[in-house]
């Protein structure tokens, strides 16, 4: 008999196991319990804008699409990676899927396998941010994962940094005492400033002090509105400070008619407060 493991690219662990099966891991015999070696392999590729204007582009082999069979921890296990007719319709995307499959006898392995390539992704994140980006109505990792930045290397008032990181270390730790009084556990803070102040260098430098990341809505975009808000912040990725950008849009719509006819972001004050 055997068993099959589908995983969708939709799920948080299938970039995970692509980069697991990825790795290079030499054969010691041809009883070798290691990783057998994938020779048809894909290319993914990752750019992203630097502080200075430049651009850095980082490039990752993939296994191919199509059937490998690999050896690991004494089972053979099928590896099926598909690419469907059908897409996404809020990306554009075609769905994929990755499907393990091997005896029932060996079913284990897979707890074996996921929590290897989970300790992989979680080691290649170690000192850096995730930032997540908006896209349709869910989440998507913006670029690679940012080093972190320092606290000290964002200038504010004096003791300003050190009374809002007090504030959230806090309330991180009184989840019981929101709970046991019905009170809704959550948290807000207004930055306010010229561009270039240092608003969002302090979020990320936050971000990166709590080992958080950081989630980004633009409040002024085209197409937002009440219910994609509350919507997104429904599926907000755990251990994440979410970053409401122009958030005055709420207030007013300050963009004008477009020559399309399009006057701008439709997210209402009444509809920012009962997202918060």
């Amino acid at each position: 008999l055997l068993v099959n493991l589908e995983i969708s690219k939709q799920d948080e662990s299938y970039q995970w196991v692509l980069a697991w099966l990825s790795l290079h891991r030499p054969q010691t015999g041809l009883l070798a319990g290691n990783l057998t070696r994938i020779h048809d392999l894909s290319m993914r590729t990752a750019s992203k804008t630097l502080p200075g204007g430049g651009s850095q582009t980082s490039f990752l082999l993939q296994p191919g699409y199509g059937r490998h069979i690999i050896r690991y921890g004494g089972a053979y296990i099928s590896v099926q990676r598909e690419r469907q007719q059908s897409a996404n319709m809020a990306t554009g995307e075609p769905f994929e899927t990755v499907t393990l499959t091997t005896l029932y006898a060996s079913r284990n392995i897979f707890e074996d396998i996921f929590r290897e390539a989970y300790d992989l992704a979680k080691k290649a994140q170690e000192g850096k941010t995730i930032i997540y980006s908006a896209m349709g109505m869910g989440w998507q990792q913006f670029g690679d994962p940012r080093r972190k930045r320092p606290l000290s290397s964002v200038i504010l008032d004096k003791g300003v940094k050190e009374t809002v990181v007090a504030d959230v270390k806090d309330f991180l730790g009184s989840q019981k005492w929101y709970v046991d009084r019905g009170i809704p556990y959550r948290r807000g803070y207004l930055l306010y400033g010229p561009p270039g102040s240092g608003k969002s260098s302090f979020i990320q430098a936050l971000a990166g002090e709590l080992d958080f990341g950081v989630a980004i809505i633009n409040l002024s975009e085209r197409g937002m509105t009440d219910d994609k808000l509350i919507h997104l912040l429904t599926k907000l990725p755990q251990r994440t400070i979410l970053l409401l950008e122009d958030a005055d849009a709420a207030f007013v719509n300050r963009r004008q008619i477009d020559a399309d006819g399009y006057g701008g972001g439709t997210v209402t004050f009444s509809g920012l407060l009962n997202a918060l």
